[in-house]
């Protein structure tokens, strides 16, 4: 951890300072510790990293005998602002267990500090890195020794400036995760969240673990890290959406920072090393992966997160012989503008994704309240097969492939249609127009931007991941613009070029019954390669 190991010749020094030895008992809290050495090396490591705020001067300790130390180990967690090597504010707080591990304590009815006690205070350290603060840690089971993390972070005053960061890892001990060097953290897309696109067992009876993309990679000894957007988090019924304005791209791309930042601490307090990520992302997700991406190239290379993205079936630049898609962007742009010019803020997945899963679940059969003449299932198949009817980023673009006969869909072809209602019927109740629109306006390249181009800066190996009647072979284009060398791309086409308007839909990359052979292998092949 953090470099140190006990083959390192200085360990001995290290366990010589602690007093790690029966002769000279530390605090009670620390005496847990003591059998894992690598918690001690960390220690090491950490203390040479904190310097004081004229970053020369290392951190004075009293000497072990002048009976201060539990005094200076409160005056040393007082956070004092300074600029770190990732160009962001952070607050050099020491970890309450690290401290009195360090320079012993003469209270000796300490407690004893377990691994949630330290997950907690390590999720807290970095939260104030970022000027955030935690307010809910959660820990679930999902199989065998895959444990779910997530993470409630306050990162302002104004009603919805809240993030949810996920972690989905194998654990060696309850709230331990398992030490991985590789490691991801995953963009969801519109009307979803990390957990209904990357682990949907954990919302939709109709998925097992090994329908989760975020498991999968978790088994192969990745660690998975999520975020969930600001507006993910706004209640379904009482919202405030006075700060849905400002909900962007720019605030969006801010926030995958701050994830990143987040995880990449943690990681390094717990053991995994704060090595930059690879980040990735799928549909809208996958849009924000190429803005971060290209945004973190204006920065040092030492302040820089990120040393590969893995877009999952997007475009972050239309191809110049996608002219028709262009000009979808552009319309869309000026119309979700308008209505944020005239105050409408919210894209209410209540009143329609929500209802469309909700019910071709519950009442398939019965009359649908939105189109006369088809049932509450026709709906659903039709919106998710026909997509193109309703959004058209590509010609025939479609959510998931499905079975048609007469010209109407009758079933899906490769996803359970279980599990394709329960991703409508568990999107967020709201999302912010605003992003939308910024997004569109991107693709369609026309002035006011949001954000500069600088995706022709981005270097670091690139993975596509595309599906044939999604954006698919679209996607391609971006792949060529960006500066990267190192670019692998993988579109899954199971069918005839003729018949890519059944082919394997954007959504059947995540929950297509083969979407483990087919995309996520060598997808996972790639991240251990990289």
């Amino acid at each position: 951890m953090f470099g140190a190991s006990a083959a390192d010749p200085s360990w001995s020094r290290t366990a010589a300072f602690l007093d790690l030895n029966e002769k000279a008992p530390a605090c009670s809290m620390y005496r847990g510790f003591v059998a894992r050495i690598e918690h001690a090396c960390a220690i090491r490591a950490r203390l040479r990293e904190l310097t004081s705020a004229d970053d020369n001067k290392p951190l004075s300790m009293p000497p072990r005998d002048s009976g201060m130390q539990c005094a200076w180990a409160r005056r040393a967690r007082r956070p004092t602002m300074k600029k770190i090597a990732f160009g962001m504010p952070c607050m050099p707080v020491v970890l309450g267990w690290l401290v009195v591990a360090t320079v012993g304590c003469t209270t000796e009815t300490a407690p004893v500090q377990d691994d949630e006690t330290i997950l907690r205070d390590a999720a807290e350290t970095s939260a104030s890195a970022i000027e955030a603060q935690v307010t809910e840690v959660k820990r679930e089971p999902i199989v065998d020794d895959i444990y779910h993390y997530s993470f409630l972070v306050k990162v302002g005053n104004t009603p919805n400036a809240r993030i949810r960061v996920h972690r989905i890892v194998r654990e060696d001990a309850p709230w331990r995760a398992r030490s991985v060097a590789h490691a991801i953290l995953l963009l969801h897309g519109d009307f979803a969240t990390f957990e209904t696109n990357f682990a949907p067992s954990l919302k939709s009876d109709a998925a097992q673990p090994d329908q989760d993309l975020a498991v999968y990679l978790a088994q192969r000894g990745i660690d998975v890290w999520g975020l969930d957007r600001r507006w993910t988090t706004a209640p379904k019924d009482g919202a405030d959406f006075s700060d849905f304005a400002d909900m962007g791209v720019v605030q969006a791309v801010s926030d995958a920072g701050s994830a990143i930042f987040f995880a990449r601490s943690i990681r390094g307090m717990t053991g995994a090393g704060r090595d930059p990520l690879i980040l990735g992302g799928f549909s809208s997700g996958a849009q924000i992966t190429y803005l971060y991406a290209a945004e973190e190239t204006q920065k040092a290379p030492g302040q820089r997160q990120v040393k590969g993205i893995v877009p999952i079936d997007i475009y972050a630049k239309v191809a110049p012989e996608d002219a028709a898609s262009k000009q979808v962007a552009c319309d869309n742009a000026a119309q979700e503008r308008d209505l944020v010019a005239q105050g409408e803020v919210d894209s209410d997945n209540s009143a329609f994704f929500q209802p469309v899963g909700e019910l071709a679940a519950s009442a398939p059969a019965d009359p649908s309240p939105f189109y006369d003449g088809y049932s509450n299932r026709d709906v659903l198949l039709g919106f998710v097969t026909q997509t193109y009817q309703f959004y058209e980023p590509k010609p025939k673009y479609h959510l998931v492939g499905g079975i048609f006969k007469d010209g109407a869909p009758t079933e899906l072809r490769y996803a359970p249609e279980a599990l394709i209602s329960d991703w409508l019927a568990f999107s967020p109740p709201h999302q912010a127009l605003v992003e939308s629109a910024d997004r569109d306006a991107l693709w369609c390249g026309e002035a006011p931007l949001p954000l500069d181009d600088h995706l022709a800066d981005i270097t670091v190996p690139l993975f596509y991941l595309g599906a044939a009647g999604g954006f698919g072979d679209h996607g391609l284009y971006t792949t060529t613009v960006v500066g990267s060398t190192d670019v692998t791309t993988h579109v899954v086409r199971r069918l005839p070029v003729e018949n890519e308007p059944e082919d394997f839909g954007h959504g059947d990359l995540l929950y297509a019954a083969d979407a483990s052979t087919l995309a996520w292998e060598p997808l996972a092949q790639w991240l251990l390669a990289h």
